[in-house]
Parts: C-alpha cells; structure tokens; sequence
C-alpha cells in the first residue's frame, strides 16, 4: 500500500493499530445498530452486499454507488455499519474462503453499479471520502479487482480526468465493463455469484425478491452479518441503543487532490447542462459530515 517504501509503510501500520485501539475496533462486531427498523433503512440507503464468489473462491461485494442516498441515519450509523462490514468479511468471510478452497484468500472484488448516478452525489461526496479515507488507510489493499457496470456519461465524464492521477498499481485494478457487463463477469464467476444488478434487465426492481437482492437486509449475507453481531452483544452483555462514533482518518493528499478534480468536473458537467441538479448549497449530509 506504500509503494515498498519501508518508513511509510511501518508508520501506516502504527496509525492504524493506534486507530483500531482509540476507536474500540476490535470490539465493533459486538455492537449491533438498533433497533432493526434502524438497520433496515440503513441498508436501504448504504447499498452493499456479498453477491457470492468467484470461481477461485474470491468474496465477490457489490456496490449500488448510484442510488445510495445516506439520507435515513446519521454519518456515524453509515460509518460504523461500513466498518463493521470489513470487519465481518475480514474475520469471517475470508478465513472461510481460505478453509474452504484450501489456498489464502485475502481480498476481495468489488462491482460497482452506477446505474442512477447523477450531478447531485456531488453532495455526498464527503461521506463518501470520509469511508474511502478509513478504507485507504486501515484496510489497505483489499480490493483484487473494482468491475465498474451500468456507467452513465458523468461517471465516464469523470473517469477520465481521474484515471491519469491514479496510481499505475491501482488503474490495473479497475475495469470499466460494457453495460451490466454480465457476460464479463460470467467469466470469473457463476451465475449466481453474479450481482442482481447485472443479472436483470433494466432496472427494475418488481420482479426481484428481497432474498436475491444482495443490498437487502432480507438477504442471507446480511442476515447472518446482523444476527452475528447481536449474538457477539449478547455474549458481553453490551447490546445499548446509540450510534458508535469513529474517527475518521485525515485523508491521503493525493487521494484530497482526486476528490477536488471529481468536484470541479461535477461543477463543470453541471454549467454545461445549464442543470440544476448541482448542488449550490450543503445538504444535510454534507453538513452532518463537516461536524462529523
């Protein structure tokens, strides 16, 4: 994660060591959101879930980064339920994977959905750095493969200033794929592995049940994930209602210069549309961020 630079890379792992012991880390999978309701939304808003695995045994997380809206809880729900997420896959999900194909499994693919992605995440642009940040800097080097589908012109609009400041390391990782980029992903996986979102024509959700949607708390990943951690509460006697508050890393300079070129081709999208769906003002998640 540090390009071999010894100094750097021993000093990330001190900083985080020191994050997980100042934030109680070791100790989130035994504090579950309540009440379920509570969760529920949380899960409607922040849409993430294990879709399956691929034919080499690798968790395979979906991601709706188009249409999560963050808007049914506070930041520190949002942050708290992503953490203990990576915990979850990093504790359980992986030392399974590695049992049960007989080789380490240490990483992950990530597919990201943009379908619904519009000028106005713009406004959720700092929550979404604030867990990019925790991610970059505490679980570094996680992600094998990013399989981007469903891109509209504004993601392509944006990749295509962004990519030249990215590491070589990391462009290798992300592909764009063409449309749901089902028959892309057939490839590395079954079908079953492969996320709702690729799986189904359009987007519609009619004809999808809350099972197979792996963003549903319905659904046997976040089922297990959940009852997981009210059983770990249970057994220390901890389970209390109140969100868990993290500190949330400085982020990397490079990693705050990307986000600065994402805003202003956001803006610049925006003034070429003449559209209003750029946010000129904060929103309430961005302001919850900002005391955050």
């Amino acid at each position: 994660a540090r390009e071999w630079h010894v100094t750097n890379a021993h000093k990330m792992l001190v900083d985080c060591l020191n994050w997980r012991i100042q934030n109680e880390i070791d100790s989130i999978l035994e504090k579950p959101i309540i009440p379920v309701d509570l969760y529920r939304s949380i899960r409607e808003s922040q849409l993430v879930g294990l879709s399956g695995y691929s034919k080499e045994g690798v968790p395979v997380f979906a991601f709706g980064v188009g249409q999560s809206t963050y808007d049914k809880a506070s930041v520190h729900y949002y942050v708290q339920s992503h953490i203990q997420i990576n915990e979850y896959r990093d504790r359980i999900i992986l030392p399974m994977a590695t049992k049960k194909f007989r080789r380490p499994i240490t990483t992950c693919i990530k597919v990201l959905d943009m379908t619904g992605l519009k000028l106005s995440a713009l406004s959720l642009l700092k929550i979404l750095t604030a867990i990019s940040a925790v991610d970059e800097l505490n679980y570094p080097e996680k992600a094998e493969t990013y399989y981007i589908v469903n891109a509209p012109y504004i993601f392509s609009a944006c990749w295509k200033v962004v990519k030249p400041l990215l590491q070589e390391r990391t462009r290798k990782k992300v592909h764009v794929l063409s449309g749901r980029g089902k028959d892309e992903l057939l490839k590395i996986m079954d079908h079953l592995s492969i996320p709702h979102f690729c799986r189904r024509e359009g987007s519609s959700k009619a004809s999808l049940s809350s099972v197979d949607d792996c963003f549903s708390l319905d659904h046997p990943f976040h089922q297990e994930l959940y009852h997981y951690i009210e059983q770990q509460a249970l057994n220390q006697e901890l389970i209390k209602q109140g969100s868990l508050h993290v500190d949330i890393p400085d982020q990397d300079p490079d990693d705050a210069m990307i986000v600065e070129v994402i805003q202003a081709e956001f803006h610049k999208l925006g003034e070429q549309n003449g559209s209003a769906d750029v946010p000129w003002r904060k929103t309430e998640v961005e302001e919850a961020t900002d005391v955050y």
